[in-house]
């Protein structure tokens, strides 16, 4: 399978992540990775579709209300 360019630029950036922590222990990795993809990945999906939430969520493959809240979460609209 091919490496995607966004997937290369995940590793990359997980790679200087962990470089920079100069020893120490990494923490939520998970949780800081995904906030900061979602968020641009929300604000893009919704600019697309003029704000509407509706097929924002079907394109997403969310439901609405799934939406809703994470568009909450990140103080999206």
């Amino acid at each position: 399978m091919r490496e995607t360019d966004l997937s290369a630029c995940v590793r990359l950036a997980l790679d200087e992540y962990f470089k920079d922590l100069d020893g120490e222990p990494p923490h939520a990795v998970y949780d800081m990775l995904i906030h900061c993809v979602e968020k641009p990945l929300l604000e893009s999906i919704m600019r697309r579709t003029g704000g509407n939430q509706s097929k924002a969520a079907e394109i997403l493959g969310l439901n609405r209300n799934t939406l809703r809240k994470k568009l909450k979460q990140h103080g999206i609209q």
